[in-house]
């Protein structure tokens, strides 16, 4: 059982483990049942295995700095994949309508995914923040939310916030066509094959702060581009070997790149940029362009934005979203306009 030393707790906020729910506070034991739920009250969805333990380690300074906030919460922690995503629909049946995440990308996604499965709150009167623990947390860099603790807490405190858009992503998953939200960028060609590579060495049990980019480079070496078509809105936008595209709501992916630097999180339109086919020179030549914001000026790039996108490929290609793992090609991407309450930091600007 998860249990956390809670002296600080003394302020309101109170810790549940998903099954057993009990929090132990000195030598008393309260059980889920005896918390009045309230629309002030904050449900905290804290994954223990993000940022590489982060979640875990860090969930006693974090509790403490929101106690001290007379910030009222109750916590549960996740215990698998996808779990986040029942959490969330238990919260919102249970009265919850406000919910923190202490996670990353992948908890986020989930989170919003439930969101959108639980049938007894429309989301847009759900209000999400997060507290950033894991290792791309490209999410929170749109919203400009702090990274640390202390500042993640104020921006919560604070109730700043926008709705955001959200994207809606069919894909075939075992011969099964299937739709998941998204909060972010979904990634096709080169970019979900290093997702995927990353993934599995993260499920291997590797950590260092370079997985990323060592993920990219070997998948580099390997990587064929294969034949796309685009539809942006119905009309055929590109048709060619595709080197990798991002498309989403967000400006970044990838642990920090900007692949879509001109994407704005509540204009009701879907961004997209594609990288066609090059050589291995090449990219290397013109890699600092991914995280400089300067990709539209390289030649090799397409840009545009639109409300429906159609993607197909010749074989089938993987696509990751939100940093997540998903199924294979056709992909049809839709976006629902100011669907997220979203609480953003006190540097966030809209642009």
């Amino acid at each position: 059982m998860i249990t956390t030393n809670a002296a600080a707790d003394r302020v309101g906020g109170s810790c549940l483990h998903s099954k057993m729910c009990t929090f132990t506070w000195r030598i008393k034991t309260f059980s889920v049942m005896s918390f009045t739920t309230s629309p002030s009250r904050w449900m905290v969805i804290v994954n223990p295995k993000a940022g590489k333990g982060y979640g875990l380690r860090d969930w006693p300074s974090i509790s403490n700095k929101l106690n001290f906030s007379n910030v009222d919460f109750t916590c549960v922690f996740t215990e698998k994949k996808f779990h986040a995503v029942e959490l969330t629909v238990k919260a919102i049946n249970d009265g919850f309508r406000k919910i923190i995440v202490v996670g990353g990308d992948g908890t986020v996604n989930e989170v919003v995914n439930g969101l959108f499965i639980q049938k007894k709150e429309d989301p847009k009167n759900i209000t999400l923040a997060v507290i950033p623990v894991g290792t791309g947390n490209d999410w929170v860099r749109m919203l400009g939310i702090p990274r640390t603790y202390d500042d993640a807490v104020k921006s919560i405190c604070a109730g700043r916030t926008i709705m955001q858009d959200v994207g809606t992503v069919s894909f075939e998953e075992s011969l099964v066509r299937q739709t998941r939200y998204m909060a972010n960028v979904a990634g096709i060609g080169f970019d979900a094959m290093v997702n995927r590579r990353f993934n599995r060495l993260k499920d291997n049990g590797r950590t260092s702060k370079w997985l990323y980019l060592t993920s990219t480079f070997t998948t580099l070496l390997r990587y064929r581009a294969i034949s796309f078509k685009v539809y942006v809105d119905d009309k055929l936008f590109f048709n060619g070997r595709l080197f990798s595209g991002a498309i989403g709501v967000g400006k970044f992916n990838g642990g920090g790149m900007l692949q879509m630097p001109a994407a704005v999180m509540d204009d009701g339109l879907m961004d997209i940029t594609l990288i066609r086919k090059m050589t291995l020179y090449r990219f290397l030549a013109n890699f600092h362009r991914l995280y400089n914001g300067t990709i539209y000026n390289f030649y090799k790039v397409l840009a545009t934005q639109g409300r429906k996108i159609t993607i197909e490929s010749a074989p089938q290609s993987p696509i990751e979203i939100d940093g997540e793992a998903c199924g294979y090609s056709r992909f049809d991407i839709g976006i629902l306009p100011y669907n997220i309450k979203v609480v953003v930091g006190e540097k966030f600007v809209r642009a």
